[in-house]
């Protein structure tokens, strides 16, 4: 009985090993694929700093998970001093995250992120309160996030949308949007152009 505990604690603990290795792959092949500026894994491996916060940011993370707040927090704030991008610990990344050119990213503390979504530098997911509830955004999959756009608050971005370099965006958009301009608006859902946005 003992050794069937002990094979099932086995188990678990390589399917854990097993996931983590796949998701860390899963994070270089993406950068690979995406940017045609990667000459190779070895330099995605070394030279990617959205790459290091990333992977940073998922210890970090587990760490949170199991109540280990305040090494969450140092081993974040060394992310950010490593790499200029600031992930609260507490935040929920999905899988083939990439911060592209990541300086000045900035990520709160219950914002969520979803599959497949691509940052670029100076964009922040920040909240708009100080209650401890609900306050950053959610970014649903295949979610594109232009050089310093802005998204507050406890809002949703749909799924495959595009938000726009220097948009302000402080109310949820619709899947499939692209969100351009200060304070940021629709002007496209799934492609076509929205009647009186322009």
């Amino acid at each position: 009985m003992a050794s069937d505990s002990r094979l099932r604690a086995l188990k678990t603990d390589r399917e854990v090993r097993t996931s983590w290795r796949q998701l860390l792959r899963e994070d270089v092949q993406t950068i690979y694929d995406k940017d045609p500026a990667a000459r190779s894994m070895l330099e995605v491996l070394t030279c990617y700093p959205g790459l290091h916060a990333s992977w940073l940011h998922r210890v970090a993370h587990g760490l949170w998970k199991r109540n280990h707040l305040t090494v969450a927090r140092m081993l974040s704030h060394v992310g950010r001093f490593l790499t200029g991008i600031e992930i609260h610990p507490g935040a929920r990344i999905g899988r083939r995250f990439f911060i592209d050119h990541g300086s000045g990213v900035v990520i709160g503390e219950t914002a969520e992120v979803g599959d497949d979504v691509l940052m670029y530098q100076g964009a922040v997911l920040g909240g708009t309160s100080s209650e401890h509830t609900k306050r950053h955004p959610t970014v649903g999959d295949s979610v594109g996030i232009g050089a310093h756009a802005i998204i507050l608050g406890n809002i949703y971005v749909g799924d495959g949308s595009k938000v726009g370099s220097g948009s302000v965006v402080v109310e949820s958009v619709p899947a499939g949007s692209t969100v351009i301009g200060v304070t940021g608006r629709v002007v496209r859902i799934h492609g076509r152009r929205q009647e009186g946005r322009t």
